[in-house]
């Protein structure tokens, strides 16, 4: 007798079907897994042993096969546990098979019977709402899962005695309930940043656009206390972005307790990760920094200290708003429509261009380090300043600056203007400025003549590139936006003209 299992095995975010049959007949007796199963999914034949006899199930004395297919797709994780051992108690009749044909199971088994919560629960939940089945899945894992909507019949036990029970009527499994993690309150506020006028100005609108942000200034000037605020100002995940966030946090196994949060998410890496880590990559192709940023900020401190590889590999998914990761068998893309913001010192030393520093090495010290940063990847953000240190006049002033909540407000109506505009005109891959497309944002961002002119001057005399000048455009809407203008002024680009001419330098230098 065959009995089936579906689950699914992960490629990105996306759920693909996987049947586990089971077969219990004469021969050797023993437990073999075929099927391309990796080493989490063949000791699995051991737990599914332990926990089979902790929950009063005997093995047969007989041969025991079970197949994983399509058997030339990869099988890896430990969620093959539960829809094992739930196919071979359909086998041995301890649970009706029937019952099983309608669901999608996945869960990781104790060696006292228990099922402990694995990746993935959200996209296999959305993949099996989408087949008309329901889940199965652990405790754990429901109320995440329970987000795939309101109408999939979700089962989450907690033992494999209790989900036995439930399928013979002794025992009735509620339905759990969608989990949300409720914003933090600590969150740091602008208001603690003494000075630095400008670089909150550059914040701001980097927040309001999307925009990417570079940050140049000695130590202790404030630049990572800035990065630090930017998520206090930015406005909570609509629902379409808070499940695609979700599906990659679930891929990833980042959603604590199986609660999502409309928070967008700040990934701030060490300088020594690897570009596996940074862009996804390793054994199972797993979603890198990059991709856990989706949606939210990518924060990068001592920018050049990262090695160019790592950066230059950023290139892509900056421009594509995703991460391929190609190897000779498979081909997984994972979402990357990020926000940069890196900070760096201008040079070695740290200290070049204070007032009353002479550094050693002269300008070959700034120009060697700033060179570690390639123009190609310089191009591609959007506002760079120059923090300068506080002054202790700023340290002393009493009283505090501008809220988080006051500068927060004017971001939200900014990007609602963006959103509707989007939407008015069918764009449907862009939600701020900074991911509009080149033939749009000539439309939309369309100076008047004096910003016209002012654009073509600059243009000439800092030799913009075609990326660079539909980017000054783009920052120039955003500046209109916070204004509340439908037209891109004068006013407006040249602003925007102002956060891009260093930044011209400095590729230069590089």
């Amino acid at each position: 007798m065959v009995s089936r299992v579906r689950t699914v095995a992960f490629q990105g975010i996306e759920a693909v079907p996987v049947d586990v049959q089971v077969m219990v007949a004469p021969g050797k007796v023993g437990m073999s897994i075929v099927g391309l199963p990796d080493k989490a999914v063949a000791e699995s034949r051991e737990r599914v042993q332990a926990a089979l006899h902790a929950s009063g199930l005997s093995m047969p004395a007989k041969k025991v096969t079970i197949n994983l297919a399509p058997a030339d797709l990869p099988k890896e994780g430990s969620h093959y546990d539960l829809p094992i051992a739930l196919g071979l108690m359909a086998a041995l009749g301890a649970i009706p098979g029937d019952m099983l044909a309608a669901y999608v199971v996945l869960g990781e088994l104790s060696l006292d019977g228990t099922i402990a919560a694995v990746a993935g629960a959200l996209p296999a939940a959305i993949g099996a709402n989408a087949d008309g089945k329901g889940l199965i899945c652990p405790y754990g894992c429901g109320p995440e899962a329970a987000w795939a909507g309101s109408d999939i019949d979700i089962l989450a036990p907690r033992s494999l005695i209790a989900i036995a029970n439930h399928f013979r009527g002794s025992q009735v499994l509620s339905r759990p309930q969608a989990g949300i993690r409720a914003a933090p309150n600590d969150l740091p506020d602008l208001a603690d940043i003494k000075g630095q006028e400008s670089a909150k100005r550059a914040i701001e609108v980097a927040a309001a656009g999307g925009h990417n942000l570079l940050m140049i200034g000695p130590p202790g000037s404030g630049k990572s206390m800035l990065a630090q605020r930017l998520p206090s100002i930015l406005p909570p995940l609509v629902p379409k972005e808070l499940l695609e966030v979700s599906m990659i946090a679930s891929v990833a196994g980042e959603l604590a307790e199986g609660k999502l949060t409309d928070r967008r998410p700040f990934r701030s890496p060490h300088h020594s990760a690897s570009m596996a880590a940074m862009v996804g990559g390793g054994l199972r192709a797993r979603p890198g920094e990059v991709s856990l940023a989706h949606h939210g900020v990518l924060f990068l401190d001592e920018f050049p200290e990262f090695s160019p590889q790592t950066l230059d590999a950023l290139r892509q998914p900056l421009e594509t708003g995703e991460c391929m990761i190609a190897r000779a068998n498979h081909r997984v893309t994972y979402p990357a429509r990020i926000q940069l913001v890196a900070a760096m010192n201008p040079c070695r030393c740290g200290m070049a261009g204070e007032p009353g520093y002479r550094c050693a090495r002269g300008e070959r010290c700034r120009t060697e380090y700033q060179a570690r940063i390639s123009g190609p990847l310089l191009d591609r953000i959007d506002l760079r300043i120059e923090v300068p240190a506080v002054s202790a006049a700023d340290l002393i002033r009493p009283g505090k600056a501008e809220t988080s909540a006051a500068v927060g407000q004017r971001v939200a109506v900014a990007r609602a203007l963006q959103r509707e505009r989007f939407e008015r005109l069918g764009v449907g891959g862009a939600s701020t400025n900074a991911h509009c497309p080149p033939a749009l944002i000539e439309e939309i961002a369309m100076p008047d003549a004096a910003g016209l002119a002012l654009l073509r001057d600059a243009s000439e005399k800092l030799g913009f590139s075609a990326r660079a000048y539909h980017r000054v455009l783009k920052v120039g809407r955003t500046l209109a936006d916070l204004d509340g203008s439908e037209t891109v002024g004068r006013i407006h680009l040249a602003e925007a003209i102002s956060y891009r001419m260093t930044n011209e330098r400095m590729a230069q230098a590089a």
